[in-house]
């Protein structure tokens, strides 16, 4: 029992003596510059690099760190650390003294760490979209064109025409700035794509700042946004070429993006089949029209050709062409713009084909056999100058616009065996100038006041030799020609005054106005006999038809721009007043009529990226000046019109109904549109065919047409493949009835096409893309045992690789095969090729390009409608090689 006791009290003196060699300890203050304690500072005893303690500051600035009893007391150091602080170290020299630190201020920047993911994103802001660029674009891709056609849920039809979801774009900006109008294939088809930064879609667009979040808009719009250098400098990609056999190319353009002055100014010139008409294609005229309620009269007479084949422009075109493009825009200062666009084209084109018409009626089947030589000389100058102000409560737009074109054309023409010769001449006049104005007042009320002046004229000349058919034209007796002539000349006006109320809920519109329309429709088809003598063909083949059209309408609209709920409904009533007269033959009618054409559109936002529409219009039209002329005109060498009845009247319904889906994180889209149109006319054209003329008269009787469609697209990028799918549905079926030599004949047309696509980067230096498209038509008839039908499939394909940085090589082909009906099946092939080498330094390129590498010369395309059958076959440019020099500024 003592020697336990001993031993616990030695246990005891050790303990003690450890603790009071542990007891050792080193006490300060952390301060900063004006003596504050600093809190949370890191203290750390170390012996070289090892740490023996360590300890925090309170919140006083005040440590107290313990010194382990075996420290070597001969190399301790102590380091003091804060964030926003200097470190600071000294040495200890003793343990009884106590260690302040007084620490400076430091800018400390976090080490950049950089994250590396080549995979495209999209940023999705209110209701923008932004594609970053560099994520979708490839080594070969020139202009911003050849990069939109590969964003997800962006489709680009073969005119150029941009759709977004489905749903074409109604403006298309650069850096804000709508330099192009809807003519947008100038920007496309010549801004290089390295100088955009991103391209932009902006849903529920409103152009017109003083209207955003007041009045429903269904727009959609594209925007690109321009790299910060290449806004500082001069743009441009000057090319120059030649090739075998007889090949020229070139291309001189001068670009400009700052933002205060934008410009696209270029010419070109080829004879490689590139069609630079493509660049003055306005997407949206129709609809703009159709708002201004500007009924233009078409083109009466023509050459009768068949028209352009199923082809890419640059597949079939032969041309000599060129083009002076001028679109400049200045911002005068803030939201003043002043813009002006000025084109001139002049182009040669040839084209020869043979054509094959079958037109099936109960008890016969009329044919048709032609060859023609056709020549074809546009000369198109477009002006244009407007003044944009557009402020949060202020607007003023002023458009004048003026056009005009000359052009001949030449047609040499075997008919059924029968030699013709047709000079064509075509001159258009058209000046406009639109004026719009918008005042907010103090209460936010806006008022709006309008107007639209258009003045038009094109005097056409037809002459066809030796003399056709005499034995309609000229009671079986030999003649020289036959000359028609035709003009509509025309003025047109719009008016209106308007009131905005914008309430927390609703935006009420209320407008009223008029509009005038004066037009003369003057025409004579005129035989020169073989003593050069001049008569009529008939007394019935002359008209000078006067026509007045007068409107008055007032409009009550109301406006819901809700964040989850948007409608927007339109309940317009017209007073319409027509008179037109012939003295002639004693044509003297008066027409008055009140129409009702109300339309209802909802938006519901069933979530962040996704929403259903639907629509409803119910429209009265009224015919035009072309549907009462009662002399007879030949408007191209064997269709013969006239007319037999009232002013046609028609009354449309139709309804849509759409789903629109995103997720732009998976850059996934998907749309459906479902619709309908019932169409109720007063009157139906009449055809008599025989073998060697079509005469069509138009008569008093009831004519319904009911239509109806279904639309489906799809679009997603698969990160795995680093490929961008897509898909299209869309099937359509027309119910109408026709009379053909004096049988009525009900048709009922459906239409269903396919497509799919994928473009792909299969890695740095390799990508791939693939679209194949399939249509099929059919035509049935209840008085017509047969049925009409026929299908076609298109596909392409291109790789392109580039094995250096400098070194691009590219090849794509088209293949067309179309199934028709007791007849061989037609296949075709085409092939183009291309070698580029880039010389980095000098910023210039070389290009080698080959096209149509299988030398395919003629091609065949089949047209299927109501109750006929045509079969056209072309010739087409062979193969041809082009060397091609490109500077870049």
């Amino acid at each position: 029992m003592i020697k336990l006791c001993k031993f616990a009290l030695v246990c005891m003196l050790c303990t003690l003596c450890a603790a009071a060699c542990l007891a050792q300890s080193i006490k300060g203050t952390v301060t900063d510059s004006l003596g504050k304690g600093i809190s949370f500072a890191t203290v750390n005893l170390k012996s070289g690099n090892l740490i023996l303690a360590y300890a925090t500051t309170n919140d006083k600035g005040a440590y107290a760190l313990a010194v382990p009893a075996d420290a070597d007391k001969s190399n301790l150091q102590l380091a003091v650390s804060c964030v926003g602080f200097k470190k600071a170290t000294v040495k200890v020299e003793g343990l009884a003294s106590p260690y302040n630190f007084k620490l400076s201020w430091a800018s400390n920047q976090l080490k950049t760490v950089t994250i590396k993911d080549n995979s495209p994103r999209l940023r999705a802001h209110g209701d923008t979209l932004d594609y970053k660029v560099s994520d979708f674009a490839s080594p070969q891709d020139r202009v911003i064109g050849d990069v939109i056609k590969k964003l997800p849920g962006v489709t680009v039809a073969k005119d150029g025409t941009i759709s977004y979801n489905g749903k074409a774009i109604s403006n298309f900006y650069i850096g804000g700035d709508n330099l192009t109008d809807d003519k947008y294939n100038i920007a496309t088809g010549s801004i290089p794509q390295g100088v955009v930064d991103k391209v932009q879609v902006l849903d529920n667009h409103q152009p017109i700042k003083m209207l955003k979040d007041k009045v429903v808009s269904e727009d959609v719009a594209m925007n690109i946004t321009i790299k910060k250098d290449a806004k500082l400098q001069l743009v441009g990609q000057e090319t120059l070429g030649a090739g075998l056999p007889d090949k020229y190319y070139a291309d001189i353009n001068a670009m400009m993006f700052k933002d205060k002055y934008k410009a696209i100014n270029y010419i070109k010139v080829n004879n490689t089949n590139f069609d630079v008409a493509g660049d003055l294609v306005a997407h949206n005229n129709s609809s703009y029209l159709s708002r201004l309620d500007n009924d233009k009269p078409a083109t009466v007479l023509s050459l009768g050709t068949a028209g352009d084949p199923d082809l890419p422009r640059n597949r079939y075109l032969f041309n000599q062409a060129g083009i002076i493009n001028l679109n400049n825009l200045v911002n005068l200062k803030k939201d003043v713009q002043l813009k002006a666009n000025l084109s001139y084209l002049h182009d040669t084109q040839k084209q020869t084909y043979t054509k094959f018409s079958e037109f099936y009626l109960p008890t016969d089947t009329i044919r048709y056999a032609e060859v023609q030589k056709n020549k074809y000389r546009p000369d198109y100058m477009h002006s244009q100058l407007s003044l944009n102000i557009n402020k949060d409560k202020f607007y003023l737009y002023d458009n004048f616009v003026a056009d005009y074109s000359k052009s001949t054309g030449y047609s040499a023409l075997v008919t059924n065996g029968t030699p013709v010769n047709q000079v064509f001449k075509d001159n258009l006049m058209d000046i406009s100038n639109e004026f719009n104005y918008m005042k907010t007042f103090k209460k936010n009320d806006i008022i709006e006041l309008y107007s639209y002046l258009n003045r038009s004229t094109e005097p056409e000349l037809r002459v066809i030799d030796p003399g056709l058919n005499p034995d309609i034209f000229n009671n079986g007796q030999a003649y020289k020609q036959l000359t028609q002539t035709a003009d509509i000349p025309t003025w047109f006006t719009n008016n209106y005054a308007g009131y905005k109320i914008p309430g927390n809920n609703v935006t009420q519109t209320y407008r009223a106005g008029f509009s005038l329309q004066s037009q003369t429709l003057k025409s004579d088809l005129s035989l020169t006999q073989l003593n050069n003598s001049s008569n009529l063909v008939a007394d019935s083949a002359l008209n000078n038809l006067d026509w007045q059209r007068r409107k008055i309408y007032a409009e009550a609209g109301y406006d819901i721009p809700g964040s989850v709920l948007k409608i927007n409904i339109s309940l317009p009533v017209n007073y319409l007043n027509i008179h037109y007269n012939d003295g002639y033959y004693g044509l003297n009618k008066n027409l008055d009529r009140l129409y009702f054409n109300p339309r209802l559109y909802v938006k519901y936002q069933s979530g962040v990226e996704n929403y259903f529409s639907a629509g409803y219009n119910f429209r009265n039209d009224i015919g035009s000046i072309q549907d009462v002329y009662n002399g007879y005109i030949l408007k191209n060498y064997r269709s013969l019109y006239t007319n037999n009845a009232d002013l046609t009247e028609r009354k449309t319904q139709s309804a849509n109904l759409g789903f629109n889906f995103r997720r732009a994180i998976q850059l996934f889209f998907f749309s459906i549109n479902a619709g309908y149109m019932h169409q109720n006319a007063n009157n139906i054209a009449s055809s008599v065919l025989t073998n060697n003329i079509q005469q069509r008269i138009v008569l008093p009787y009831d004519n319904n047409i009911d239509s109806w469609s279904l639309a489906g697209n799809i679009s997603k990028y698969a990160f795995s493949l680093r490929t961008t799918f897509s898909a299209g549905l869309a099937v359509q079926t027309t119910k109408l009835n026709q009379i053909l030599n004096n049988i009525i004949l009900p048709y009922n047309t459906v239409s269903k096409t396919l497509n799919f696509g994928a473009d792909t980067k299969v890695s740095s230096k390799v990508n791939f893309s693939y679209k194949a498209g399939f249509d099929q038509t059919t035509s049935k008839s209840s008085a017509v045992a047969s049925t009409s039908k026929f299908d076609r499939l298109i596909q392409q394909a291109s790789v392109n690789y580039n094995p250096t940085d400098n070194l691009f090589f590219a090849i794509s082909g088209d293949h067309y095969y179309t199934h028709q009906q007791q007849a061989n099946d037609l296949k075709y092939m085409f092939a183009d090729a291309s070698l580029r080498y880039k010389f980095k330094k000098t910023k210039m390129d070389v290009e080698l390009s080959a096209q149509n590498l299988f030398n395919t010369k003629t091609y065949s395309a089949l047209y299927l409608s109501a109750n006929s059958f045509t079969q056209s076959t072309y010739n087409i440019p062979g193969r041809f090689l082009l060397m091609k020099v490109t500077f870049n500024i």
